[in-house]
């Protein structure tokens, strides 16, 4: 990173406080250029959005060389939304800190660059960001860790089912589930919690173990799943959760 990409960022930083900013590391040419983007996240203080359009515009102006944005009042180690987003774009980060002091002046502190390496976060006890690491992304997770089967990715604003989405009703069966009336090992079960539509998805875990996680005691019967604002774990499946569920759901690929 060039001194004007640097001082670019920082300003950035300083002029987006309290919220994340973010941006592109650009090749224009034979300069490297810092291409400020717009933070389109729900909650801007905690996450950032990379606006679509905005990473279009940087592409047309040369090669995408890294992602960068700002941790407001946070180190600058990257979370673990932050190392699964590193991976699946493909492409080096940065992340800069800067706080407000006791002066009220807003300062950059250190900045922190890493690259992907093949991480992977764990089935059971990942941290929540909707949109990274949620209900649907343990699923996608877990079809293609556990089952070999890859479902893809689907792009989702936090609180669709609030806004007029329906994500699970309509994506299903073109990603080749059918909605059956009993439970199998790897079994989609949709529920619909304080919500006018279904909103969450668990795994049906019949012997409770994980294959590619075998760490963890057996639970036999129990649900894998990742409840919003918490950590991803396993549930018996019964109660409450039985109370809420809408219905079972079987991957077509799935065997018994």
């Amino acid at each position: 990173m060039n001194k004007a990409s640097r001082a670019a960022i920082e300003a950035h930083a300083i002029a987006e406080y309290p919220r994340e900013c973010c941006g592109l590391l650009v090749r224009e040419g034979r300069k490297e250029v810092y291409v400020p983007c717009r933070n389109t996240a729900s909650t801007p203080s905690e996450h950032f959005r990379l606006a679509p359009e905005d990473y279009a515009g940087a592409e047309d102006r040369g090669a995408i060389l890294a992602v960068v944005h700002s941790h407001p009042d946070y180190p600058a180690a990257p979370s673990e939304a932050d190392r699964i987003s590193c991976e699946a774009s493909g492409l080096p980060w940065h992340i800069l800190e800067v706080r407000k002091g006791d002066d009220d002046v807003v300062r950059v502190g250190e900045l922190v660059s890493f690259a992907p390496v093949g991480y992977e976060a764990p089935l059971i006890g990942r941290a929540f960001s909707h949109g990274v690491s949620d209900c649907l992304s343990i699923i996608l997770d877990f079809y293609r860790r556990e089952m070999g089967i890859e479902l893809g990715d689907f792009d989702r604003e936090d609180g669709w089912w609030d806004k007029g989405g329906n994500l699970y009703l309509e994506n299903l069966p073109a990603a080749g589930f059918q909605k059956v009336s009993t439970l199998q090992h790897g079994d989609l079960v949709l529920m619909q919690i304080r919500s006018p539509v279904p909103n969450h998805g668990a795994i049906y875990l019949a012997d409770g173990v994980l294959k590619t996680e075998p760490e963890h005691y057996p639970a036999p019967g129990s649900i894998l799943h990742h409840l919003y604002n918490r950590d991803s774990k396993r549930d018996v499946y019964g109660g409450y959760w039985s109370e809420v569920t809408v219905g079972y759901w079987r991957h077509r690929d799935a065997k018994p």
